[in-house]
């Protein structure tokens, strides 16, 4: 499928910039922050970007090609859209735009529990082939229930969350009082007429709420309260309990979300996990903790050939997806880039980041004479 792509915003940097105008700050706050002084958010990108690939420029060279295969289907490029809350929050039916553009341009996309649209909504618009993503419920009832809706929507992959065993410190979010629907204040007040596009856009598509959620929720919660509700409701900390329940309850492919250590991806392993996310929640739950790339080559050394490893967090380029593959991640994954092309570029985001990813990592391949995504491995500079 070609691609419109828009000359003005070549690079996710260029649409950051064009997000951080066209939003209020509340919101660009919150995509954009880490957790406390957002030490661990500027570690991610900067040490993905201290790995460095070899060129083999004399050998023979038929070609690059994006195609990878994961869980028995080949999707055309090795990235995919990480699930990232409160979606609509940042434009208008984000989730929609997103999980549409995945679709058309065949990579996965993963629905988070806290999002703004209902796993039956996105189910529809991706004909059943979205991922989802789960908070573990602290009740059974609820757990069984929305793993119950993923399965009758036809989702074949769900992802448990287990980087959430408390809510990250975010002092942003804190300043701005941030709720959904936004707590109403002169300081917000201002920022939401201050950009008049997002206002009307949310006018007309109406107060994001946490659809996947409506069903067990109370209406109208602010910071404080949500924050209640979020902790009566869910039970972050996994053990090795929860997580049988749930394989004994899915049949379909299991990942785990939030490994950063080499032993609880050997705990994955002999719970029966198909694969594993090697993600620090983007910075945003562990200020003193390590970057997503730092343990990547280890636990891939060690179990790639026991399951399938993937990475997220700190990625925002081709140049870093290819550096990611290099390191061992058999797939990758990026939620904050996704989410400056909405919001930058409202319905056509999703599919020029599709766009900007695609050109960059296939210039990359073709740089250093790399046919396939699994050979990247092979240029890494030792």
């Amino acid at each position: 499928m070609s691609i419109n792509f828009d000359e003005r915003f070549p690079s996710v940097c260029d649409l950051r910039e064009r997000a951080r105008k066209r939003i209020p700050g509340f919101a660009f706050d919150y995509l954009d922050g880490g957790c406390n002084e957002d030490v661990n958010l500027y570690r991610n990108t900067a040490e993905i970007r201290d790995v460095e690939l070899v060129p083999q420029y004399l050998v023979e060279h038929h070609g690059s090609h994006l195609q990878t295969e994961l869980f028995g289907h080949v999707y055309d490029a090795p990235f995919g859209i990480a699930p990232v809350g409160l979606q609509g929050l940042m434009w208008p039916k984000t989730p929609e735009i997103l999980a549409r553009a995945a679709f058309e341009h065949n990579i996965p996309f993963i629905l988070s529990t806290v999002s703004t649209s209902s796993i039956e909504t996105i189910a529809e618009v991706t004909e059943g082939q979205t991922w989802f993503q789960l908070y573990h419920p602290a009740e059974a009832r609820v757990r069984d229930s929305i793993i119950s809706r993923v399965r009758e929507s036809g989702c074949p992959v769900l992802v448990i969350l287990c980087d959430v065993p408390t809510f990250g410190y975010r002092p942003r979010d804190i300043r701005n009082g941030l709720a959904l629907p936004p707590k109403m204040s002169l300081k917000t007040f201002l920022q939401i007429i201050g950009k008049p596009q997002w206002a009307l856009q949310t006018l007309l598509a109406g107060q994001p709420q946490f659809e996947t959620l409506r069903p067990y929720m109370p209406k109208g919660l602010n910071l404080r309260q949500l924050g209640e509700f979020m902790d009566r409701t869910f039970s972050g900390r996994l053990n090795d309990d929860k997580i049988k329940q749930i394989r004994d309850k899915w049949p379909g492919k299991l990942v785990l979300k939030g490994v950063a250590s080499e032993s609880d991806a050997e705990r994955a392993i002999n719970l029966g996990i198909d694969g594993i996310i090697v993600s620090n929640h983007g910075g945003r739950q562990l200020d003193a903790g390590q970057s997503a790339i730092k343990p990547l080559s280890a636990i891939a050394t060690r179990f790639g050939d026991k399951i399938t490893v993937m990475m997220d967090s700190g990625i925002r380029s081709g140049p870093d997806i290819a550096r990611t593959l290099a390191s061992g991640a058999k797939f990758t994954f990026l939620g904050r880039a996704f989410m400056y092309g909405t919001a930058a570029l409202g319905s056509r985001g999703g599919t020029h980041t599709v766009a900007i990813l695609k050109r960059q990592l296939q210039q990359v391949m073709e740089q250093i004479g790399c046919e396939t995504t699994a050979d990247l491995p092979h240029y890494l500079a030792r």
